[in-house]
């Protein structure tokens, strides 16, 4: 026979606590906005940065075909350039931006195009490679002001 403690005021406060602290957490996962990514056809690392933001819960649409055009109509810099282009929420991202870079942009709403990482940093998400140390890597904010460093990673640790 199982003995449990008795049910005190005490235990049901605590664990009506840890149920408060829960529920909102899960209420802005569900509020998140839609990724809409534009993805090479031939491009596994983008599904790899894809399935991350899921991850995160971002619900995300995927579309494959030309990202250079698009790339070009949305304004990234030639010199932020990835793989792949998404929109969220107005602002464009390119590239392996990690979701909590994204989670902050949505929440902070800077005047800016968008946020981007530069090439394919080994360790970014999407981009974890076995066997290989992470790379360290800036998420760039670009807009008509310019450009300057949003966050610092080493892979998927925000420095």
């Amino acid at each position: 026979m199982i003995s449990r403690p008795p049910l005190t005021r005490r235990t049901l406060l605590a664990g009506l606590g840890s149920l408060v602290a829960v529920v909102p957490l899960r209420a802005a996962a569900g509020s998140l906005p839609r990724v809409a990514v534009t993805k090479d056809p031939n491009c596994g690392c983008c599904e790899a940065w894809v399935a991350h933001l899921r991850t995160a819960g971002f619900p995300v649409a995927v579309t494959t075909g030309p990202v250079a055009p698009l790339k070009a109509t949305l304004g990234v810099p030639r010199a932020l350039a990835s793989c792949h282009t998404a929109q969220v929420g107005g602002y464009v991202i390119e590239g392996h931006v990690p979701a909590e870079a994204i989670t902050r942009l949505l929440t902070e709403k800077p005047a800016a195009t968008g946020l981007a990482v530069p090439g394919m940093p080994i360790g970014s998400p999407g981009m974890e490679v076995e066997g290989m140390d992470p790379d360290t890597y800036e998420v760039v904010l670009f807009g008509p002001a310019g450009t300057r460093t949003f966050a610092r990673y080493r892979g998927a640790t925000l420095l």
